[in-house]
């Protein structure tokens, strides 16, 4: 049985990252009425080491602070100090990280310590690391602050780690915002939008160039401490994309899914409803993502992305995948392609 949590388990740790985010919002003058509003708990309690709270409530306060303060800038503010982070040992491995390979392997292994509202996913193919972001627990709304947030935190990290700004290009899947000067600034200029997916791309000679703060010893004693630590579950729309992601060619369906993760197929309608989201439309999000890597990295044709995804024959797979992204394959294929 894959095990999981939700939306509602306690979860995060209240005295980390949601409380670098009441700190910061409280800099800038906003009320704690409003930054808690909507949280049902005290403000104590995110100054308690030992309190965790729901990603829900991390999600409200997020959306009081980003409301209350009313600025483009502040989910690239709130990125700047998210990582190396203060998450005991594995912050203490990701601060001595030899080189970017080391610290993209490290975030997206316990990335739900390190960044519990997006799962960071690496893949590096033909001469190009990808680093894309996928929802955790559903919030559609917040999505592009969450997005800018993490990827200022990964592009300050490797800053300062490495003690130089890397060349990272950035793809958005949302349409060009009317901040995009704050993307400039704290991401650089390498900007395309309506992509279909959050991700950020590095050309991989970067991966293993040594960091001057790197340390070999450090960052093994780190890890050793932080394998003695209880692993944090992955939430129910991570372990789901995990599971669709190693079927991707055999799409399992619900029913055996349901069967797979323990419940009955209404307990898992129910459950993935919580997080805003449906099986169809997890199954749909990693055919998708699939496909988008199969077309940049591989120069797939759409004969050879229908085959691999299991469909009939192209033209099916040309429907499906209009109906996921709004755009033809060739359309979309020769824009990641440019």
């Amino acid at each position: 049985m894959i095990a999981f949590h939700t939306i509602g388990d306690a979860c995060i740790a209240a005295g980390q990252q949601p409380a670098l985010a009441l700190d910061y919002a409280r800099s800038r003058e906003a009320a704690d009425s409003a930054l808690l509003r909507g949280l049902w708990l005290d403000a104590s309690v995110l100054s308690d080491p030992a309190s965790m709270i729901t990603p829900g409530q991390y999600h409200q306060l997020l959306a009081n602070t980003l409301r209350a303060l009313n600025s483009s800038d502040t989910s690239f503010m709130l990125g700047q100090h998210l990582l190396p982070g203060h998450n005991g040992a594995i912050s203490h491995a990701l601060l001595h990280a030899q080189n970017l390979r080391q610290a993209l392997e490290l975030l997206t292994a316990w990335h739900a310590r390190l960044t519990p509202l997006l799962c960071p996913r690496l893949r590096e193919e033909n001469g190009i690391a990808v680093l894309y972001w996928v929802d955790s627990y559903g919030a559609p709304s917040l999505l592009p602050a969450l997005v800018e947030m993490h990827m200022t935190a990964v592009v300050a990290m490797c800053r300062w780690l490495g003690g130089e700004r890397l060349p990272w290009r950035f793809c958005f899947n949302r349409a060009s915002p009317s901040h995009v000067e704050q993307h400039e600034v704290h991401l650089g200029s390498e900007l395309r939008f309506n992509c279909h997916l959050d991700a950020m791309l590095i050309d991989a000679a970067w991966l293993d160039r040594p960091w001057p703060r790197g340390n070999a010893v450090a960052a093994s004693v780190a890890l050793r401490n932080a394998a003695g630590e209880t692993a944090a579950l992955p939430s129910l729309p991570d372990a789901m994309y995990n599971y669709l992601l190693e079927r991707v060619r055999r799409a399992p369906s619900q029913e055996q899914a349901a069967a797979d993760f323990g419940a009955s197929p209404a307990t898992l309608k129910r459950y993935l409803s919580r997080h805003g989201t449906h099986f169809q439309a997890e199954l749909d999000q990693v055919r998708t993502h699939v496909a988008l890597h199969l077309f940049h990295s591989r120069r797939a044709d759409n004969e050879a992305v229908a085959q691999y995804l299991g469909f009939h024959d192209a033209t099916n797979f040309r429907r499906s995948f209009k109906r996921w992204t709004g755009k033809t394959p060739a359309l979309l294929r020769d824009a990641l392609l440019a």
